[in-house]
């Protein structure tokens, strides 16, 4: 396979040489010939025929053999400009097409080859990083979703088998079904951020902008968690400003704050305080959620806006990591910005900044 690569480079630079140097060293033989004879005709020289046609000959010669030696120099120059690199890209695609994205390509010298060349390798590797690195969350995604069925539908299989025992119960019945409920409505609740996620992430999303008062949804969304409050026992303080007028997606904001106010009456203990507040510049909306509860380490903290992750696994049960990343994903949608503020065991401040249209 080698012998047949370097015979067609041979015949390829045979070829090359044929097709520009040959032509060259003709045109040149013929420009030098006609400054010879015009020369002995200003001088007076009376060149033969046979004087014109040696020297013709050593000309011709001599320009064949400098430009095969140009020849050999270009092939040269070729060799380590041009094919090195092109060798060097083309190995590392191949690496990449075989699902190696951890190949990097070295950039080449700019005394030695062309600069372009190095804008491609920059080019290639920052797409074997970025291949990479959706790799690896597309690995942690099916490892995650994976775990996160197996206990739901663990459970629902052996309550589900349970169930089924003979001289069961009601009290007993009733409690095996429960806990297939609240597995099924698990699972359900899963699948559904999961899709949420995936449409917003895969799919161009062109936002309805339309005018509403964010004082009234925000007062809407948590009216919807008047049950869990009241149950707990948990403080609501709220200091939202009132005619703050959005041009916004009312249903993807309304997304956002359902999360951020299921996470923070999720993690506020009985007896604690949730606190919701909206102030207003002329050109944006400021949302803050605030609550009593754990908190979370900076450590912690970069990480939460990452699909499946859960800072506090003992209140696993209670979601699957997802209601954060949907919140980043459509505050980006939204061209906004959303930050968060936390002391472990004090609680956390979640800030919210939209345009107001």
């Amino acid at each position: 396979m080698s012998e047949k690569r370097y015979g067609r480079a041979i015949l390829r630079a045979i070829g090359h040489y044929i097709t520009f140097f040959v032509p060259v060293a003709f045109v040149i033989t013929c420009c030098l010939m006609l400054f010879v004879t015009a020369l002995s005709r200003s001088l007076a020289i009376e060149l033969t025929s046979e004087n014109i046609s040696v020297a013709a000959k050593m000309t011709l010669v001599n320009v064949l053999l400098i430009s095969l030696l140009f020849s050999v120099i270009d092939a040269l120059r070729r060799k380590w400009t041009v094919d090195r690199p092109v060798r060097q890209i083309t190995a590392a695609a191949e690496r990449m097409i075989q699902g190696d994205f951890s190949v990097r390509i070295p950039t080449v010298s700019k005394f030695a080859s062309d600069e372009k060349f190095n804008e491609i390798i920059e080019c290639i590797n920052q797409m074997a990083q970025e291949l990479s690195g959706v790799e690896t969350l597309r690995t942690d995604f099916i490892a995650n979703v994976s775990h996160e069925m197996k206990t739901p539908l663990t459970v629902i299989q052996n309550y589900g088998t349970m169930l089924q025992a003979p001289g069961l119960s009601e009290e007993k019945r009733l409690e095996y079904a429960k806990a297939v409920t609240d597995a099924s409505r698990r699972l359900t609740h899963m699948m559904t951020n999961i899709l949420k996620l995936n449409r917003l992430e895969n799919q161009q999303i062109y936002p309805k902008a339309e005018a509403f008062d964010l004082g009234e949804q925000l007062c809407e969304c948590l009216l919807q968690y008047e049950h869990v409050w009241e149950r707990e026992g948990i403080e609501i303080e709220t200091d939202i400003a009132e005619g703050v007028t959005v041009c916004a997606d009312a249903e993807l904001l309304s997304l956002v704050w359902s999360n951020l106010l299921s996470n923070a009456f999720k993690f506020t203990p009985a007896g604690g305080a949730v606190r919701v507040s909206l102030q207003a510049t002329d050109k944006h909306a400021v949302v803050q959620v605030s609550d009593t509860g754990c908190g979370m380490t900076p450590q912690v903290g970069a990480h939460i806006f990452e699909k499946f992750y859960q800072g506090d696994t003992s209140r696993a049960t209670h979601g699957n990591g997802l209601g954060l990343a949907l919140v980043k994903r459509v505050v980006d949608i939204l061209q906004g910005e959303i930050g968060v503020e936390s002391v472990p065991g004090e609680g956390s401040t979640f800030t919210v900044t939209i345009g107001r249209g």
